[in-house]
């Protein structure tokens, strides 16, 4: 009875962990909004800020570069495409253990570049896990670029 009763609440505890790490999508999604000045959120928008990251480069048409970015973060187990418009590609990212949500913009609104904000929903670090998938998607997708020539 008191084992059963411990395995209730732990497995009741382990659940409100793993409810808690997704949390719910920002109403900003689609807005380009700037960082907040915390480690856990990486933008091409504010160069000033140690949030800045270098944007995507393409040669050649956004249509086509849309198509290869959808191509890149296909080779990403943990994306899912959750929105896509003409000149913007939202995705959400999950961690495989904890299933921690990070949220990635991707904005065509310049030619030859590809800007883009990616964030955690939750927390105040992320150890540079978003730095790192952006640096990532950035060398993928080059990388397609150049075999696709």
């Amino acid at each position: 009875m008191v084992k059963n009763k411990i395995i209730n609440i732990f497995i009741v505890f382990i659940s409100l962990i793993i409810i808690s790490c997704v949390g719910k999508a920002p109403g900003t999604i689609g807005n380009y909004t700037d960082c907040p000045e915390e480690p856990n959120c990486v933008s091409t928008k504010n160069s000033y800020s140690k949030t800045y990251i270098e944007p995507i480069r393409y040669v050649g048409s956004r249509v086509e570069a849309k198509k290869l970015l959808l191509l890149t973060l296909k080779t990403f187990g943990s994306s899912k495409v959750k929105n896509q418009k003409e000149n913007f590609i939202y995705v959400e990212f999950v961690s495989k253990i904890f299933g921690f949500v990070d949220d990635v913009e991707f904005y065509f609104n310049k030619p030859g570049v590809i800007d883009f904000r990616s964030a955690s929903r939750i927390g105040y670090s992320d150890l540079g896990v978003n730095r790192n998938r952006m640096e990532s998607v950035r060398n993928k997708f080059n990388n397609l670029a150049k075999s696709d020539k």
